[in-house]
């Protein structure tokens, strides 16, 4: 095994795109579970929640089963592309979506109901409707949430490993991301070049929790 780039470039990639596709989602999710009470709510939040205590293998095997050759949504994929996700980027980019979206969706339900309801409440009475409390409200005063759940779901894509072994495999140059070349730079014995990736991830992700932190500590 040779030191590359490429692992580093792509979990960039990887975590930026899936936390952007989870961040809006769960913007989504969030405005639409605290509009009213819902029937089923628990049950639904409750899946929502289910990627942070499953283990890696057993997301991974339901991204398998829901987005494989076997599946009419694979089948499906795979017709209108031309070839099946397995082992592509993009599975990567699903995996990650996947495991960073429950901690997205509850720093962004928190921030929500942060918000004051009679600010909320005044801006109904001023004509606004629910996609305008939302965008010109709720979303501005939910700024520092927002950033939180937007790092943290980030570091969480950024770190994924087991759904993303399972799912995109760990092809170098190709779908190896930095968890799955520290694996097999240690599986290989290369425990100096699985230092250079470690040592990267830990560097990056203290950054951004220092900075969650200095936000927190200037509220």
């Amino acid at each position: 095994m040779q030191w590359s780039w490429h692992p580093v470039q792509l979990s960039f990639y990887v975590a930026t795109i899936a936390t952007v596709i989870a961040f809006l989602l769960a913007i989504l999710s969030a405005f639409w579970i605290i509009r009213k009470d819902r029937k089923g709510k628990a049950i639904i939040e409750t899946i929502f929640f289910l990627p942070l205590v499953l283990p890696p293998t057993v997301v991974g095997f339901f991204l398998i089963i829901t987005f494989g050759t076997n599946s009419w949504i694979g089948q499906m994929i795979e017709e209108i592309a031309g070839e099946s996700i397995l082992f592509t980027s993009t599975a990567a980019i699903i995996a990650a979506t996947i495991v960073a979206f429950p901690l997205i969706y509850q720093s962004i339900k928190t921030g929500f109901l942060s918000v004051d309801k009679n600010i909320i409440g005044a801006a109904k009475v001023d004509g606004a409707n629910d996609w305008a409390v939302l965008l010109k409200v709720i979303l501005p005063l939910s700024y520092r949430s927002l950033t939180t759940s937007a790092v943290l779901g980030f570091t969480r894509g950024f770190g994924e490993f087991g759904a993303t072994l399972m799912f995109a495999g760990n092809i170098p140059g190709k779908t190896q991301t930095i968890p799955t070349a520290i694996y097999l730079a240690i599986e290989t014995g290369e425990t100096t070049i699985a230092w250079y990736y470690v040592l990267i991830s830990i560097g990056f992700s203290f950054l951004l929790l220092f900075l969650i932190n200095r936000m927190k500590s200037d509220t």
